[in-house]
C-alpha cells in the first residue's frame, strides 16, 4: 500500500462511527496532524472535512490535496496512519474463527471461547 492509500484508508476507517469509538485517540491525532499541515490551505481543510461526511464523493479531491502538500512523504503522518490501522486490526473480530462443517447428525454443539458444557445423550 503506498503512503496515500495508507493515509486515505486510515481516514476512511476513522470515518466509520464504530471505529471512532474504538480508536478515537489515534484517529483524532491523525486528523489533527493533517489539519495542522493544511493550516494555510482552507480548501484542503475543507476537503478533509467533506471527506469525513462523504468519502466516496470527496476521495479524489482529498488525495490531490494530500499529494500537493507532500503529506505522502510526511513520516509522522504515515506513522500515525499505520497506528490507526494497527489499532483497528487489533480489535477487529476474527472472521471464520469457528468455521465448522457438520456431516450427518450433530448433537450438543457449542461454539465460542471459554465455554463449558455437559451433555448426556441416550
Amino acid at each position: 500500500m503506498n503512503p496515500i492509500e495508507l493515509i486515505m484508508t486510515a481516514l476512511l476507517t476513522g470515518t466509520v462511527n464504530t471505529s471512532k469509538e474504538i480508536i478515537p485517540d489515534a484517529y483524532k491525532s491523525l486528523k489533527s496532524l493533517i489539519k495542522n499541515r493544511f493550516s494555510n490551505k482552507p480548501r484542503s481543510q475543507m476537503a478533509l472535512e467533506e471527506y469525513e461526511q462523504d468519502p466516496e464523493t470527496c476521495k479524489n479531491l482529498l488525495e490531490k490535496k494530500l499529494v500537493e502538500a507532500d503529506l505522502d512523504k510526511d513520516e509522522e503522518i504515515i506513522k500515525k496512519a499505520q497506528e490507526v490501522l494497527e489499532q483497528v486490526q487489533s480489535v477487529k473480530p476474527q472472521s471464520n474463527k469457528y468455521n465448522t462443517t457438520f456431516q450427518g447428525e450433530a448433537k450438543g454443539n457449542q461454539f465460542g471461547d471459554r465455554n463449558s458444557q455437559t451433555n448426556t445423550f441416550s
